[in-house]
Formats: structure tokens, C-alpha cells, sequence
């Protein structure tokens, strides 16, 4: 059972304790077609219905709760709660408007991206939008059919519009900005000494007659590329 540090555990119980397990490999986005807190969405879940999502995000910055531990079922996604060899999915409910028809705002944008970037270094999610209903990555409620027992339009269209072009775009970077590693001052040595060596590779390549000049041609490009990589990482970028 894994839960998420960046969230507020209002455990559902006893749906926490009972339902099986799940090998989490996708997170699924919804929106409640409701302006509810994270709280609200835990007492609807808990006093109202018997299905449930893992968590709830509303409108207020942070508002952010997790009710079941990731790697046990949540009813939220239809076949993708859990299939036959174990896998399922992670559901993330998002308040919204009434009809579903608002955007994300800048918190909840901000509180799915952090939420995605946990469970693609939890459960290797991989960094990818899911290109079948059981393949694994990101995707919305509505992308297939499988993943609703009676057809949806959930997240709404501005939200699905968000979702490939804010939110998991946000996530991909995110996971790469805090992967990136700070060059030491002997990893800019070394850049800079490979780069005069490779362009001292491509001037002697560029003399010598015994050389193919397609083969010369190629390794002057490659030094070039190589020096122009190189020069990146050492402005940092």
C-alpha cells in the first residue's frame, strides 16, 4: 500500500483494507462535475456511493487527498480498476464546474503534475500517453470506453485539451528537470578537453589524404554535433 507524501490521507474505510491488490501502471484523470474540496470528495465517497477514486483534488491550492493507498483497487475506472493479471489503474477526481466545461486552474494544474511525476518514480509509470486501454502511461477518463461502464465525456473537452498540452507535458518536464544533474568542475574538464580532442580528431581527419573525404565529412559533423552538445551542457542546459 502506497500513499503520497504530497497529499492528505483520509483513509476509506473498509474499501482500504478489503479490496485486492493492483499493480499500478497507469493514472487515469477525472473531473467530479462538482466544486468540491478534497474533503467533500472523501465524505461523497465514504457516506454516498460505493465507488471511489485514489484521489481527490479541489480548486484551493494544495487541496490535495489520497484515499486509498495506490497499489489497492479504486472503483473509478471501470475495467481499468483492476484487470486479470493484476494490473490497474490510479484514479485522480478534480473538482470542477457543474458541466464539466472549466479548465483546470493553476493548483490543480500544479497538483497534477507533482502527483504524476510520484507515480512515475513509484510505480514506473512510463512517461507516455496510453495508446490502448491497457497500455501503460497517462491519460483522461473519456480516451476509451473501456474505462467507463456507461460512457463519458469526462474530463471535459477544455480539460482533455490541458491534458496533452499542459499537464502531461509538465509531468515530462518536471521528471526531467529533477533528473538533470549539476556538472561537477572536473565534468566541465572533461567536456571541454573531449571537445578540443574531437575537434583535433577532425582537423588531422581533414589533412590526411589516406581518409575517404565522405568519412572525413562525417567525422567533422560529428564533432561539430558533439561540441555543440557539449557547449549546452556547459550553459547548463
Amino acid at each position: 500500500m502506497a500513499w503520497y507524501p504530497g497529499a492528505t490521507k483520509m483513509e476509506l474505510l473498509p474499501e482500504s483494507d478489503k479490496q485486492e491488490a493492483i499493480r499500478p501502471t497507469q493514472l487515469i484523470v477525472h473531473s467530479i462535475v462538482a466544486a468540491w474540496t478534497a474533503r467533500r470528495t472523501y465524505e461523497f465517497w465514504r457516506d454516498s456511493t460505493n465507488l471511489e477514486s485514489h484521489f481527490g483534488i479541489g480548486y484551493g491550492a494544495g487541496d490535495i487527498a489520497q484515499y486509498m493507498g495506490t497499489e489497492t483497487r479504486a472503483d473509478a475506472n471501470a475495467q481499468a480498476n483492476r484487470r486479470p493479471d493484476g494490473t490497474g489503474a490510479i484514479s485522480a477526481e478534480t473538482a470542477s464546474n457543474s458541466e464539466a466545461t472549466d479548465p483546470w486552474n493553476a493548483s490543480q494544474v500544479e497538483e497534477l503534475i507533482k502527483l504524476g511525476v510520484w507515480v512515475h518514480k513509484r510505480h514506473n509509470v512510463p512517461l507516455r500517453i496510453c495508446r490502448t486501454h491497457d497500455d501503460p502511461g497517462f491519460g483522461y477518463h473519456s480516451m476509451f470506453s473501456q474505462w467507463s461502464s456507461s460512457g463519458t465525456a469526462c474530463p471535459g473537452k477544455a480539460r482533455i485539451a490541458q491534458f496533452r498540452t499542459v499537464i502531461f507535458p509538465g509531468i515530462v518536464a518536471r521528471v526531467q528537470e529533477e533528473e538533470a544533474v549539476a556538472l561537477t568542475d572536473a565534468d566541465k574538464k572533461w567536456l571541454r578537453d573531449t571537445i578540443r580532442n574531437e575537434v583535433g580528431y577532425a582537423v588531422a581527419a581533414w589533412k590526411n589524404e589516406d581518409i575517404d573525404s565522405r568519412d572525413v565529412f562525417q567525422i567533422q559533423r560529428d564533432a561539430a554535433n558533439y561540441a555543440k552538445r557539449a557547449a549546452e551542457l556547459l550553459e547548463g542546459k
